[in-house]
């Protein structure tokens, strides 16, 4: 019943596995705490001192057996280091999946030789990582989901979701698709209302960093107290912002 974090990262085997746990927790999270799937869908965890539910495959849901289905074509790209981005987005009308409410994006990166901090962070000195800071930065992020996705005001009741896969082009095969995914028809995802951006945190390894944002509707973040977002004098701070500093997010 408990999520187990590796006692050393000293293969690049041992730290895929903590990425992909620790990418199911934060899907689990997220679709648990915004009410997408019922209860039923869910299984309960434990990661260090934080119970945690984790999506399983329920036969009375679909939903649920078809996001489990992603996430493992999620695995293998991962798997293979083609993989660069993920987008979860939530979507209202089941017509039109290019206007979205909500979005989660997932950005991975790869080293090659040992470690890499260089993601986005001040610091460029290539300290060694060690577990502990994996794990304090692993249950940190899952923490700020859990605050932050509790204070945002709820979804619409009919949702629908949809995932996208972005890859390292100059390495990932032009035919390559991971179980579960096709050719995307249309290119970007827009929103109707202002959205909001939150660089929520970062995972690193010294294998892969895993970095995690959000995009949603600016209403959604009128009932999150501020300092919800500066949590304590220790931990890295929630970012939040109107514009997109980085310009991934307007080519998807």
């Amino acid at each position: 019943s408990a999520i187990v974090f590796p006692k050393t990262i000293a293969t690049e085997q041992q730290s895929l596995l903590l990425v992909k746990r620790l990418l199911a927790v934060a899907v689990s999270c997220i679709t648990y705490l915004r009410g997408i799937f019922p209860e039923s869908a869910y299984g309960t965890r434990y990661m260090d001192d934080i119970c945690v539910k984790i999506l399983r495959e329920d036969k009375n849901c679909p939903g649920s057996t078809q996001l489990v289905k992603w996430m493992l074509g999620c695995y293998d790209a991962l798997q293979k280091k083609y993989l660069r981005q993920i987008v979860l987005a939530v979507y209202t009308h089941p017509e039109d999946p290019q206007t979205v409410t909500e979005c989660y994006h997932f950005k991975f990166k790869y080293t090659h030789n040992g470690p890499l901090l260089d993601f986005g962070s001040k610091d460029k000195s290539e300290s060694p990582i060690s577990c502990a800071d994996t794990k304090k930065a692993s249950i940190l992020l899952i923490r700020k989901i859990y605050i932050l996705m509790q204070n945002l005001s709820p979804l619409p009741n009919d949702v629908c979701l949809t995932m996208k896969l972005l890859y390292y082009d100059e390495v990932t095969p032009p035919d390559y698709q991971p179980p579960g995914f096709k050719e995307a028809e249309y290119e970007g995802l827009m929103f109707n209302e202002e959205p909001m951006y939150l660089n929520v945190g970062e995972v690193p390894t010294p294998f892969h960093m895993l970095k995690l944002k959000i995009t949603t509707e600016k209403q959604r973040m009128e009932n999150v107290d501020k300092n919800i977002l500066k949590q304590g004098k220790t931990d890295e701070p929630l970012q939040v912002g109107t514009d997109d500093p980085e310009e991934e997010s307007q080519d998807m």
